[in-house]
C-alpha cells in the first residue's frame, strides 16, 4: 500500500471514520456493510451475502457452515485436534495460562481484561464497562440486534 492511501491515523483514508473517509456512511458506519443504508455487501438478511446461509453465500460449504471453520471440509481455521486454532489449548499454549484460561481473561494471574474489582472490565458496572447500559444492566448483542433489525424486508 502506498503512502498516499494512508490518512494521519495511519488508516486506509477511504475507510477512516476520523477523516470522515468516503467509504464511511452517515451513520459512521462502512458504506458497504450499513445495514440503514442498505450497503451492497448485504444480503436481504441484512448479513454479508458472502456469508449468509440462507443465500448460500460464497464462504458457506455444503455442511451449511462458514469453509474456514468447518471440520468436514477441512477448513483453514482448524487444527489437528479437530478445534478451532486460535482457540485450541494444545496448539496456542502461549495464549493460556497455568490455569487453563486465557491469560488476558484469567482473574488469579491478574490478566488485562480483569479490573480492578476482579471483574472482566467489558462487564464491570463499577468501571462502567462496554459491554454494561446506561441502566447498569448487562447488553447482550444478539437481543439488541433482534429488537432493532428485526423488521421484514
Amino acid at each position: 500500500m502506498g503512502g498516499s492511501e494512508l490518512c494521519i491515523h495511519n488508516k486506509l483514508k477511504y475507510y477512516c471514520k476520523e477523516c470522515k473517509g468516503s467509504g464511511i456512511c452517515i451513520h459512521n458506519n462502512q458504506k458497504s456493510l450499513c445495514i440503514i443504508c442498505k450497503g451492497n455487501l448485504l444480503c436481504i438478511h441484512n448479513k454479508r451475502k458472502s456469508r449468509c446461509v440462507i443465500c448460500d453465500g460464497k464462504d458457506i460449504c455444503i455442511h451449511k457452515r462458514r469453509m474456514e471453520s468447518c471440520i468436514n471440509c477441512n477448513g483453514s481455521s482448524i487444527c489437528v485436534h479437530n478445534k478451532n486454532k486460535y482457540n485450541c489449548k494444545l496448539c496456542s499454549i502461549h495464549k493460556y495460562c497455568i490455569h487453563l484460561k486465557l491469560k488476558y481473561q484469567c482473574q488469579i494471574c491478574k490478566g488485562g481484561a480483569i479490573c480492578i474489582h476482579n471483574i472482566r472490565k467489558a462487564y464491570c458496572i463499577n468501571c462502567k464497562g462496554s459491554q454494561i447500559c446506561i441502566h447498569d444492566k448487562k447488553i447482550f448483542i444478539k437481543n439488541i440486534k433482534k429488537i432493532f433489525f428485526s423488521s421484514k424486508i
